[in-house]
């Protein structure tokens, strides 16, 4: 069991107000995880007082200072890399082979590269008269989702610390634990108390009262477009710095041209990495119609090899979904793309043969998948890929951009150039061409209702600061 009965406040765990518990639930078993505080209002409150009391020292501190304490993180982080894998295996249910290299290896690239912008970063430049500095925000408040647990709070907490400001943190209640094991890395790695803090609690309660506190200067938040809205609009009342990043329904755009195995292979596994629960995941394979025959029984094909069971063992490449809400959810959004005319080429509602327990989902593909349709328009966050098929190349921009999401894409042809003519035109925030990598240093980030301002890299840490001229006498 891995119960815990304190938050982490003011640089020592601190038994909260409130007595409620929430209960946490092994995915792949039902079982029960252990429990964690649900915190009130009074919780959060101290959280930010502590924040708000530290930042005048933190923010004097030198940006070399404060990357070294960043990089004693990672280092504490190194340090329990197989225990942390096995956590958010059991906590999240991703397979442990994956979970050790994105869930636990990528955000200590995140944390280092954000050491070394701290010790890079101009924060302070002469244009003409003026000496132009940047200076720390203040508190931020950083709220994060379930799908990555360590990766979403390292985009936040890196920039933050890097540029000077204090943290407390809300994970999400749904899959905790490694937020515990990274407040004590924190607490060990010396961290002055205050800077960091970490509640946990039910975004409806906990949540805005963190939102809402008037000590709080800045809000980063990852999560879902409708809560996000939610965020958005209370900070608006109080006219504070948000940065939000949501869903997503980003496509793949497969040219006439394009290697057909290699763009399907790659859209498929994008589709399914995390079982589906990854916000910039490739959901919509967008392919001519007339290679629509091939492509379907590619995507069928690959499909076909994720092997579904246990995120402890080393067969399974899809886990479970993260809780039976989600689970259903999803298998929801499946039967209505059944009900709805898509063609049903492998999976579908009914549980994975062999699993009797668990909330696992078959790997399901749609093929002439309707544009307008629920299931390619709505984010399932579940394993589930939509085949839309297109006439010409200005129908396939119109189809990728029809949707109220703008997080990521890729594009697939012979012709790179091409490609990125096609990728300029894409309502998107990042454009991975003939199968680009993801980069940590490029900015990450939506347009439309995929969120607002950019995570990674120096981007990453702009958000967290805010601009002052000092105008000189000539």
């Amino acid at each position: 069991m891995h119960s815990k009965n304190k938050i982490f406040i003011n640089g020592a765990w601190a038994s909260p107000e409130s007595t409620a518990t929430i209960e946490v639930f092994n995915p792949a078993t039902d079982e029960l995880l252990g429990t964690i505080p649900d915190a009130n209002a009074t919780d959060v409150g101290r959280a930010v007082m502590a924040a708000r009391d530290a930042l005048p020292a933190w923010s004097a501190t030198t940006p070399q200072v404060r990357a070294g304490f960043i990089d004693r993180i990672c280092a504490g982080l190194t340090a329990r890399t197989e225990e942390l894998t096995d956590l958010i295996a059991a906590d999240v249910g991703m397979p442990r082979k994956m979970a050790r290299r994105m869930q636990v290896g990528l955000p200590i690239q995140i944390l280092a590269v954000c050491a070394r912008h701290a010790r890079e970063f101009v924060f302070a430049e002469r244009i003409g008269n003026s000496l132009v500095l940047r200076e720390p925000v203040g508190v931020a408040a950083c709220i994060t989702p379930w799908n990555y647990p360590l990766f979403q709070i390292a985009t936040k907490l890196g920039p933050a610390l890097a540029t000077g400001c204090t943290v407390v943190w809300k994970p999400s209640e749904v899959a905790p634990l490694a937020a515990f094991a990274l407040a004590e890395i924190i607490q060990a790695a010396g961290v002055p108390p205050g800077v960091f803090n970490l509640v946990t609690g039910y975004g409806s309660t906990a949540g805005e009262a963190l939102v809402t506190h008037p000590e709080v200067n800045l809000i980063s938040m990852t999560g879902s477009t409708r809560a996000g809205a939610r965020i958005g609009a209370l900070a608006a009342e109080r006219m504070k710095r948000v940065t939000l990043e949501l869903g997503g329904k980003s496509a793949a755009v497969v040219l006439d041209d394009a290697d057909l195995e290699a763009a399907v292979r790659a859209t498929v596994n994008s589709c399914f990495l995390n079982s589906g629960q990854t916000c910039l995941a490739l959901t919509r394979l967008i392919v001519p119609a007339a290679r629509y025959e091939e492509a379907a029984a590619i995507a069928t094909a690959v499909a076909s090899r994720f092997t579904v069971g246990d995120p402890m063992g080393d067969a399974a490449k899809l886990g479970p979904l993260v809780s039976a809400a989600q689970r259903d959810r999803v298998v929801g959004m499946i039967r209505q793309g059944m009900a709805e005319g898509a063609e049903l080429l492998c999976g579908g509602p009914d549980k994975p043969a062999g699993l009797a327990h668990g909330c696992f989902v078959q790997p399901t593909v749609f093929g002439r998948v309707a544009p307008d349709s629920t299931i390619a328009q709505e984010e399932v966050f579940g394993p589930v890929l939509a085949i839309i098929t297109y006439q010409n190349e200005e129908e396939a921009i119109a189809i990728a951009n029809g949707t109220a999401y703008g997080l990521s894409g890729a594009v697939w042809s012979a012709d790179v150039a091409r490609a990125q003519e096609v990728a300029r035109r894409m309502q998107t925030g990042q454009v991975e061409i003939n199968g680009g990598a993801f980069n940590i240093e490029a900015p990450f980030g939506g347009y439309k209702q995929s969120g607002l301002g950019r995570e990674m890299g120096r981007f990453g840490l702009e958000e967290f600061l805010q601009y002052k001229a000092l105008q000189l006498p000539a």
